[in-house]
């Protein structure tokens, strides 16, 4: 979720009903050096709470004092994260290269949970690679030094995002320790998240990438679980609606430049699937302006209403 989940995406899908959403990585060292761009990423505003701030890294001594750096922020909640796959952060030992250090792991808990103003949780994978599926014992050893939470992706480290996500894992979690378990992986819809929950026993279920152009996943799944419904499809018009809330509050963030720039594939998100979608992403990419976006939204709106 890195340069996707910044406050504009947060507050969309709050809007739409997430319980609690999770910031973009923040470097433990880069807060700890006074890295000012890694500063601006732990302001937490009203309306994104409850939230927790993500750190990452691979030395319990920084881990520990970004922590406590952290409390001037007053986060909710403090998310270690275990279970990035990507070379650059598995690279220099953190993420999911972790997973491989238990001791390691186990130290940078502690140090979390011992300077952090608030509870702590992690989140992992369900291994580095098919012969190393070691979740459980993992999540027993964040549970064993202080964690408040563990949440489990389905895949290992090697999968990145590739193949299905392996949901026994997170079953297994569940059964393993007795703090809360979230789970995560593969639910893009109403009925997969009720399935993840029934299969599982998971305590709450978190989601990424199924929420890429479609915030309102949290409010077909509250109408799902609370009340029995399946939500009807989205129109066009709605989520042209939907994508300018999106863009609009992008740039109330970030200035209008700056803003669209980063909008262009998030509206890639909300056009996926439309016919000729190909033809009109190609026009995203020269988007500069907050009107051209609503000229191109317009445009479908009215297309796809015929």
């Amino acid at each position: 979720m890195a340069s996707v989940a910044d406050r504009s995406y947060r507050l969309i899908c709050k809007e739409f009903g997430a319980a609690y959403v999770v910031s973009e990585m923040i470097s433990a060292k880069g807060l700890c050096y006074g890295d000012k761009k890694t500063a601006e990423m732990c302001v937490i505003t009203p309306p994104e709470r409850p939230m927790a701030l993500q750190l990452f890294g691979e030395d319990p001594y920084f881990i520990g004092k970004a922590a406590y750096q952290l409390s001037k922020f007053s986060p909710d909640i403090i998310d270690i994260n275990m279970g990035c796959p990507v070379p650059k952060v598995v690279g220099s030992g953190s993420g999911s290269a972790l997973m491989r250090k238990p001791e390691t792991l186990a130290e940078i808990v502690r140090e979390a949970v011992k300077n952090s103003p608030c509870p702590v949780t992690v989140k992992i994978r369900s291994g580095w690679d098919e012969n190393s599926v070691n979740a459980p014992e993992i999540a027993k050893i964040c549970e064993q030094n202080g964690a408040a939470a563990i949440t489990v992706h389905g895949r290992t480290r090697s999968q990145f995002y590739s193949g299905k996500a392996d949901w026994d894992v997170i079953r297994n979690v569940r059964n393993s320790v007795q703090i809360p378990v979230i789970g995560n992986g593969d639910v893009t819809t109403q009925e997969e998240c009720e399935k993840m929950y029934s299969y599982t026993g998971c305590d709450l279920v978190m989601i990424g990438r199924g929420s890429y152009g479609r915030p309102w996943i949290f409010r077909d799944i509250a109408l799902f679980l609370e009340e029995g419904k399946v939500a009807g499809d989205v129109s066009v018009a709605e989520k042209m609606q939907i994508m300018l809330r999106h863009a609009q509050l992008l740039c109330a963030e970030k200035g209008e430049l700056q803003g669209m720039k980063e909008m262009r594939k998030n509206a890639g998100w909300y056009i996926k699937g439309l016919p000729g979608s190909a033809a009109v992403r190609g026009r995203l990419c020269a988007v500069t302006e907050l009107a051209q976006l609503t000229e191109i939204a317009d445009e479908l709106a009215e297309k796809f209403a015929k």
